[in-house]
């Protein structure tokens, strides 16, 4: 498995690990130019949110995490980021910051050298709180999501840490408005429909108890990866159990990393005959969109949604 490919599947495992060393510089961006930028803020200060206590709005937040970058810049935070990390590719106000911090291995020094008082991470690969505390940086740590509600609960958290309480009831109200249509607008079939779930082009998937899982559970498709193996919500299925299955709809997930295409897929060996190949069933999700859990859920559950339409005429 790639590194691209495990970076998508790390934001719901965290048990995977990148190769590439973090690395950065100071920024040029001043306090008080930042402080200019930022409107006003409703949230009141000191305020705790879990372990972390700040005493002041921050101003110099550095998102280890890519759901969290989007999550600060959709609320109206971003003015307050001065470093990302590697894969934050999304908004462009994050990726024009141009800092390429890691996430996965993070470097203390490089960290520091932006002067941060917030750091926020999807989770702490070692020491990173230790090591950040000692120097009196706070760190937030942005769990991976176990449902739709724990993800509003987050966007709210880092509202009241970033002091944007408003704009994260905004957008997790919005968020909650459009899945909500982007499920209603499908008319869920007789029989339930099948579907395969594909991370990566080794077969690596999904069951219906990950978080990605139930996004499919609120249209009611069956997922051939339930049984696949006890215990484990990303199974690797094999090919052969694939085939067997003949799923209705392919999803991947895969096609930035892996280069995976309908094309790709149908030119496996055995599945040109499947059910979602030859009705053209297959499903090109975004990668980034597809593995993260911040606004972007909702393009994700319109595409699941489209999908199930497009192979519910057929």
């Amino acid at each position: 498995m790639n590194k691209l490919t495990k970076a998508g599947i790390a934001g719901f495992l965290f048990a995977l690990t990148a190769t590439i060393a973090g690395c950065g510089s100071s920024s040029s961006t001043s306090d008080t130019t930042i402080a200019a930028e930022v409107s006003g803020t409703s949230q009141t200060y000191p305020v705790t949110v879990g372990d972390v206590t700040l005493n002041a709005q921050p101003m110099r937040i550095i998102s280890l995490s890519p759901t969290s970058t989007e999550m600060l810049y959709a609320i109206g935070a971003g003015a307050q980021v001065v470093a990302v990390d590697e894969y934050s590719n999304y908004p462009a106000e994050a990726v024009a910051l141009g800092t390429t911090l890691s996430g996965f291995e993070p470097n203390i020094e490089a960290i520091s050298g932006f002067t941060p008082d917030l750091v926020i991470a999807s989770y702490d690969p070692g020491s990173l709180a230790q090591q950040l505390g000692a120097l009196g940086i706070p760190l937030f740590i942005a769990n991976a999501p176990t449902n739709l509600d724990s993800v509003y609960e987050q966007i709210q958290q880092l509202g009241m840490l970033s002091g944007h309480v408003t704009e994260a009831d905004q957008l997790a109200a919005s968020m909650q408005t459009g899945i909500d249509e982007a499920v209603s607008a499908v008319v869920a079939p007789a029989t339930p429909l099948s579907y395969y779930y594909e991370l990566d082009n080794t077969y690596y998937s999904v069951t219906s108890n990950s978080f990605i899982g139930q996004l499919f559970n609120l249209f009611g498709l069956r997922n051939i990866a339930d049984n696949a193996e006890a215990g484990n919500d990303y199974p690797q299925l094999s090919a052969e159990a694939i085939v067997s299955s003949n799923p209705d709809i392919i999803f991947l997930a895969d096609t930035k990393c892996c280069a995976q295409t309908a094309e790709t897929v149908a030119a496996r060996d055995g599945w040109g005959g499947l059910a979602a190949v030859v009705a053209g069933n297959i499903a090109v999700l975004d990668d980034d969109v597809a593995s993260r859990w911040g606004p972007r859920i909702v393009e994700l559950v319109a595409a699941i949604g489209e999908a199930i339409t497009k192979a519910s005429a057929k």
